[in-house]
């Protein structure tokens, strides 16, 4: 009982560090855009914030709240800036990357002190353009570039995906590599979330040797079938209903900004076309309002669910009791089609402010169209094909089998032998 008050306590302060340090970041955003990446002094703001260190273990001092507590600690970071919460977002979501690769990293990425974020990840689908060979001790990668490498300029390591073709069927090997060991590109133009400066990566030279322990079978990470030693039922949780959970946050947290600035610049403003001299007294203003709240709270009370079944079935597994693989299927699928809804229909809610918010609302200086941009990159995430997951979570819902694909979003993992399509 003691811990689970530790943790509530824990989180209220962080949250209120962020609503401290929150307009200083939404101040900050239209010039980080224009860099594209953060200030290193506002990660070390964000990190002095206690937002990198809400998903680390326990055993390194880390604050280990539950997935759905780090949810709260994403949408109230986003709700500031997007680019920032996407940032605080991979920093949480990708601490099941060591945690699946062994005590060995584990000690590697967490035991030494460090100013941001832990880790980063790129190239995890199978279109990675990253190579390993086996070689005595370890491993020879080569290729790239690895393509958004979102947290890895300020991570002291990046884990890259590379395909390893040995003649009996590829399959993706994760690549723990120190940052000195790589070459970050300055690739990054995209339309929204650029200050997060998720760049392309390479290596300084053509080959480079990684030692043994720092590359694992990435079925084995996904699956966490390598004991990480850590204690809390956190590192049982599933890892698609933590990375995925979460990833909502950005989007919950960024309309909930959007509308805050929508209601503080919507009063005393007319309404052209109309007789409405202020905005805020409008009826035509207050449907929309409800329009936008019903699209948000959806998504929110949607999310915060998966989060919390997230937590119940990570508690499951660390008893001994873990929930049986068909549920597991279902739920990984479910909350893939869900995170995909969330984004959309909070998408949706920021165009209607924004179109609702007149000329000025296209200005590079105001949030509410920052918001619109982040928004939508969020909905063209590559794991976050709205229609794929659907099918796939339909398909199950009919009971057959979703596609067989590979990845991290990969589901055929989870199916029990009799269900497992041929």
């Amino acid at each position: 009982m003691t811990a689970v008050l530790d943790k509530s306590e824990r989180l209220e302060s962080i949250l209120s560090n962020v609503r401290t340090l929150g307009p200083t970041l939404r101040k900050r955003a239209p010039e980080a855009e224009k860099a594209g990446r953060h200030s290193d002094e506002t990660i070390a703001e964000l990190d002095a914030a206690g937002v990198f260190n809400i998903g680390s273990p326990a055993e390194y001092g880390g604050d280990e709240l539950t997935v759905r507590q780090q949810l709260d600690v994403i949408i109230e970071v986003s709700k500031w800036d997007g680019s920032a919460g996407w940032t605080t977002w991979v920093a949480a979501s990708t601490n099941w990357l060591p945690a699946g690769c062994g005590p060995k990293i584990i000690e590697e990425v967490y035991a030494p002190k460090w100013v941001g974020p832990r880790v980063a990840g790129s190239s995890h689908f199978p279109a990675s353009k990253g190579k390993a060979r086996r070689t005595d001790g370890g491993w020879i990668i080569s290729g790239g570039p690895w393509t958004f490498g979102s947290d890895s300029l300020w991570a002291p390591y990046t884990n890259l995906g590379c395909i390893v073709d040995e003649g009996d069927g590829k399959f993706l090997l994760g690549v723990q590599v120190p940052r000195e060991d790589l070459r970050f590109l300055d690739d990054w133009d995209v339309a929204g979330m650029r200050a997060t400066g998720s760049v392309s990566i390479m290596l300084h030279g053509e080959e480079l040797f990684v030692p043994e322990y720092r590359c694992v079978d990435f079925r084995d990470v996904t699956s966490a079938t390598i004991e990480s030693g850590l204690e809390g039922s956190l590192w049982k949780a599933p890892s698609l209903g933590w990375a995925f959970s979460l990833m909502a946050g950005m989007s919950i947290g960024i309309a909930e900004g959007a509308l805050d600035r929508f209601l503080e610049r919507s009063e005393g403003r007319p309404i052209r076309g109309t007789t409405y001299t202020n905005q805020r007294e409008a009826p035509l203003t207050h449907l929309m309002l409800s329009e936008v709240h019903s699209k948000i709270q959806s998504a929110k009370l949607m999310c915060q669910a998966n989060a919390d079944e997230t937590d119940r079935l990570g508690a499951l597994k660390a008893a001994g009791t873990p929930a049986d693989p068909e549920y597991m299927q279902k739920f990984s699928a479910r909350v893939l089609a869900e995170t995909a809804y969330a984004a959309k229909w909070c998408a949706e809610a920021i165009e209607l402010l924004q179109r609702n918010s007149g000329a000025t609302a296209i200005m590079s200086f105001d949030p509410i169209q920052r918001s619109w941009r982040d928004a939508r990159v969020i909905t063209l995430h590559g794991a976050l094909n709205l229609e794929a997951l659907s099918e796939n979570w339909g398909r199950l819902m009919a009971g057959m089998q979703p596609h067989n694909f590979a990845g991290i979003t990969t589901l055929d993992r989870f199916a029990p032998v009799a269900l497992k399509a041929a």
